[in-house]
């Protein structure tokens, strides 16, 4: 991430069509959602980019749905990784997501991945995206993805 740009709180995106053009090529959205099947919890993580038709999921078991939000995020390194992009914008309808790459995750790192002198939760996970993402520019942003329209009827 770009030092200068550190906040302590993420920034809501615009819609995608208001996206400027040369951002929209290196624009990822990812999600992760969790659900019982049977007595199991199962989650799913998913990065999708509307111009680049690029589309992955993981899923698993035993997880919440903010753990498949984290996976969702690694997925979506992974891609920028893979297809050497020179930027990556990442939209995550995760409030918690958004902060901790915004800022928490740095302060994580200097506690040693303690908060409070307690480790924090999925510390591994978010040991592997500090690493990657120290090689990485990236904008990240939050999205309200989660709420119906005004013209929704059922």
């Amino acid at each position: 991430m770009l030092p200068e740009e550190e906040v302590t709180r993420a920034e809501k995106a615009p819609p995608y069509n208001k996206l400027p053009e040369d951002e929209k090529p290196y624009a990822l959205f990812t999600d992760g959602s969790c659900h019982i099947v049977g007595k199991h919890w199962r989650w799913k993580a998913a990065v999708w980019s509307p111009t680049r038709r690029v589309a992955e999921a993981a899923e698993g078991e035993g997880e919440s749905s903010q753990f498949a939000e984290v996976k969702a995020i690694q997925l979506a390194i992974d891609i920028t990784e893979r297809e050497k992009w020179p930027m990556l914008y990442l939209y995550t309808v995760s409030w918690m997501v958004a902060n901790a790459l915004w800022g928490w995750l740095q302060q994580w790192k200097r506690n040693n991945w303690q908060r409070r002198g307690k480790p924090i939760w999925a510390a591994p996970l978010w040991q592997d995206i500090a690493a990657r993402l120290e090689k990485l520019v990236v904008k990240v942003r939050h999205v309200d993805a989660h709420i119906l329209s005004r013209n929704h009827t059922n």
